[in-house]
């Protein structure tokens, strides 16, 4: 029996991407960068409190250095369109981070990690937009007919990543100490440039619809046309952070909840909360199949609409069953949005697409800002679990917004 010819193209996705130094070495690059980051997300505020004696409070307001980081992806990612030197830039945000997290390694002084987070780690973050970037203009140079197969998989290495790197950030910090730890964080930064070596690439030098434009003329793709030109962008990027902003709610208060109200075993609850980049895993390959038949818009739709049903599963349940189908629920909603965001992102700003890349993936510190902010409040008028409720809210406008574009923005599809 033949094969649908969607199920056909996958292996050939995972071939085309192995057999390209450019495309495996921007997965591994990925996935070292995931490893770092992850190991060290965890674990930063014990670190705070535990080592540089600040108060809960004051290590809670460590999230928000995050907030520069858009503003360095800008700068990066219009340095990129101006120039085309992707890996060079890569190159330097990479170098960024590993001296960022080094730095706050040795810190000894409370104001040392947020001065060199908000100043230097903001930087580290554009160096996977500048990978991106490459690949979009290397998959666009060559036509590849399995482009958008390829993104999946290499942004597939940054979710597994995370799988891993919080199990290993917690073993560092217990064996050897949050110092070891971030020093660790600090070297597989660092190690982001090794698999990609001295490799310099072109970019493409006839810009169409959703290529690049040549450097004079990307350099003023936005001062020229103004904000109009990027106001589709921002506007998906800003549906993102609404989806995205559920995130830092559920990790903050949804173990409180399972341990304090629910009294749920550790093995449990631990379960629960590994149970989503699982299923973000399994969902990704299969979101690029679906989009090609429903649209990528179209399935986002479907994936913010999952984000909702998540929150009301944490708000309503009260249940182990209850909290498992929210996280398989959420685990659909990133393994769409994982998968695709970032293609969208670029289509919708083609005349420069580091800047695209830079904006919508430093979009999560915006999201993580707000989801901090609106939990901190929610929980003192609502409590647990009906502040979950507030990231349903979000997620029913990211819905009706989503499916609003999708009406407006039919060549994305």
């Amino acid at each position: 029996m033949t094969p649908p010819a969607d199920l056909a193209t996958t292996p050939s996705a995972l071939r085309t991407t192995f057999a390209s130094p450019l495309y495996r070495g921007a997965t591994i690059a990925l996935f070292l960068s995931g490893l770092g980051i992850s190991a060290a997300a965890p674990q930063i505020a014990l670190f705070l409190v535990n080592d540089l004696h600040v108060s809960l409070t004051t290590a809670g307001l460590y999230y928000l250095t995050n907030l520069t980081a858009p503003i360095a992806g800008f700068i990066v990612g219009a340095r990129s369109d101006r120039t085309g030197k992707r890996l060079g830039l890569f190159r330097l945000c990479a170098l960024a981070g590993f001296v960022g997290w080094m730095a706050i390694a040795f810190s000894t002084q409370a104001w040392m990690p947020f001065v060199i987070s908000a100043l230097v780690l903001a930087f580290s973050g554009a160096a996977g937009s500048q990978l991106f970037a490459a690949i979009h203009d290397d998959l666009e140079s060559t036509k590849n007919p399995v482009a958008d197969g390829v993104i999946s998989v290499v942004r597939m290495a940054l979710t597994a990543g995370w799988v891993i790197g919080p199990v290993l950030g917690s073993f560092l910090a217990a064996a050897f100490g949050p110092r070891t730890m971030l020093a660790a964080t600090a070297i597989f930064t660092l190690a982001q440039v090794l698999p990609l070596g001295f490799m310099r690439i072109g970019r493409p030098q006839q810009p169409t619809a959703s290529t690049p434009l040549p450097a004079a003329e990307s350099e003023h793709v936005v001062h020229r046309r103004g904000l109009r030109v990027m106001l589709p962008l921002l506007a998906f990027t800003g549906l993102y952070v609404l989806v995205y902003a559920g995130e830092p709610i559920k990790y903050g208060y949804l173990p409180i909840y399972m341990h304090d109200t629910m009294h749920l075993p550790a093995v449990v609850s631990g379960a629960v909360i590994g149970i989503q980049p699982l299923i973000e895993l399994l969902v990704m390959p299969l979101a690029i199949v679906v989009a090609r038949r429903t649209g990528m818009m179209r399935l986002m739709i479907l994936g913010a609409a999952f984000g909702v049903g998540a929150n009301l599963c944490f708000a309503l349940t009260g249940s182990a069953a209850g909290m498992f189908a929210g996280q398989i629920l959420m685990g659909g909603v990133w393994g769409i949005f994982a998968g695709l965001g970032i293609i969208v992102a670029q289509r919708l700003l083609p005349g420069a697409v580091a800047t695209a890349s830079a904006i919508f993936m430093s979009s999560t510190a915006i999201a993580s800002a707000l989801g901090g902010l609106t939990g901190g409040i929610g929980v003192s008028f609502l409590g647990l679990p009906l502040v979950f409720l507030l990231p349903a809210v979000y997620g029913l406008l990211a819905t009706v917004g989503i499916a609003l574009m999708s009406r407006s923005r039919p060549a994305v599809e």
